[in-house]
């Protein structure tokens, strides 16, 4: 799996994608609350690449399936630069307008990084799906550094607009991506076993059975709770409590880096522990966010609050992706994948854009406290399938 050129090109462009991810999520809704009359819309661009990500979802998958994973991928990524392009555009020319549109793109462009896991699940053996995943989740540590300096350094980089210079850099970034992306291999998956010589089931056979659900669950709520929180904390820090822009990347820095960081040891982890423990011990890590971001509104108080948001996260949607690539056959793939990725951000997408509304009107407290719900009912579904056993179905 070291040697496997599709897994460590896929790194690199996980990297990058996560690089542009991160200056949009820490000069968003700084650019926001800027750009916009309205201080409510302040996340409306963090939220719209969330928007754009959910309306890809489907697309992006029929897409692939209809012309390969590397020519998808390259286009997506073009695509992003654009995007980019037009941001730094929009700075210069100071409408929020065109800054909503260019975060639209990017997010079309993440709608299909997102099926990176898969393509990197695709590309070993059934027994090493888990190490993949975190294999090319770990390239997003290095976005966790390079995105934050990016968002610090480059504000000034371009005199003509204030933060121009960060979306300028965001461009040349995604445009190296598309490059590498036309060196990557379309493969067809490991078979698992003599299920996957049977017909496609219809989708509402699949995505019916609980273990199904459960894994879209762990998607579902890891991230609609962690975008909620994160779009709303450079709103919170810098804007309302008066923080750095420096000491408010710095956070988002922390956040990202241990988003992905555990992957390290959650291919390992999830061997050793299952999916559905893992699940669990995530669930209650973002509940300890809440339990943290309650203390206070210092530096201190967000940027650990952040931290546990972030390995929380990790946990749940890593045990949430495996465990779905064990709920379907090789000719059920694209469509259950689609499914999956069009609820997850879908429902990402509602938090993200309620975030700026609550976070303005209700105050942090509450907005942390609204993410205790749909934790809590991640751990009742997780005692409900306790007893299941993961296998693809033959009949």
């Amino acid at each position: 799996m070291v040697l496997n050129r599709n897994l460590w090109i896929l790194f690199s462009c996980q990297l990058i994608a996560v690089s542009s991810t991160t200056v949009t999520v820490t000069l968003g809704g700084i650019i926001g609350s800027e750009l916009s009359t309205t201080p409510a819309l302040a996340t409306l661009p963090v939220s719209l690449m969330i928007v754009g990500i959910a309306l890809t979802a489907i697309p992006a998958a029929m897409l692939m399936k209809a012309i390969g994973r590397r020519r998808g991928f390259t286009l997506a990524a073009l695509l992003g630069a654009a995007g980019a392009a037009l941001g730094t555009l929009a700075l210069i020319e100071s409408s929020f307008a065109l800054f909503c549109a260019a975060t639209l793109l990017l997010g079309v462009n993440l709608g299909f990084v997102q099926q990176y896991r898969f393509a990197a699940a695709e590309s070993v053996p059934a027994q090493r799906v888990g190490r993949a995943i975190s294999l090319v989740l770990l390239g997003s540590i290095g976005g966790a550094i390079v995105g934050p300096a990016i968002a610090t350094h480059g504000q000034d980089w371009i005199a003509a607009g204030r933060y121009a210079g960060c979306t300028a850099a965001v461009t040349a970034l995604l445009l190296a991506s598309a490059s590498l992306l036309l060196f990557l291999r379309d493969v067809q998956p490991h078979d698992s076993g003599p299920q996957q010589l049977l017909p496609p089931r219809s989708l509402r056979q699949v995505i019916s059975q609980p273990l199904y659900i459960v894994a879209l669950m762990g998607g579902l709520v890891g991230y609609s709770v962690m975008n909620f929180i994160m779009t709303a904390t450079p709103v919170s820090m810098h804007v309302i409590d008066g923080h750095s822009v420096e000491h408010t990347a710095g956070v988002i820095r922390s956040h990202v880096i241990a988003m992905y960081a555990p992957s390290l040891v959650s291919g390992f982890l999830i061997e050793r522990l299952g999916t559905r423990r893992m699940m669990a011990i995530g669930a209650v890590i973002m509940l300890a966010t809440v339990v943290v971001g309650l203390r206070g509104h210092q530096v201190l108080h967000y940027w650990l609050a952040l931290v546990l948001l972030g390995v929380g996260w990790n946990f749940l949607y890593i045990g949430g992706t495996t465990l779905l690539t064990r709920t379907y056959r090789t000719n059920e793939r694209f469509k259950s994948q689609a499914i999956n990725d069009f609820s997850i951000f879908t429902m990402s997408a509602t938090g993200s854009l309620m975030a700026g509304t609550v976070i303005h009107y209700l105050g942090w407290t509450t907005l942390l406290l609204l993410v205790t719900a749909p934790l809590f009912l991640m751990l009742l579904a997780l005692l409900w399938v306790r007893n299941q056993r993961v296998a693809v179905p033959v009949s």
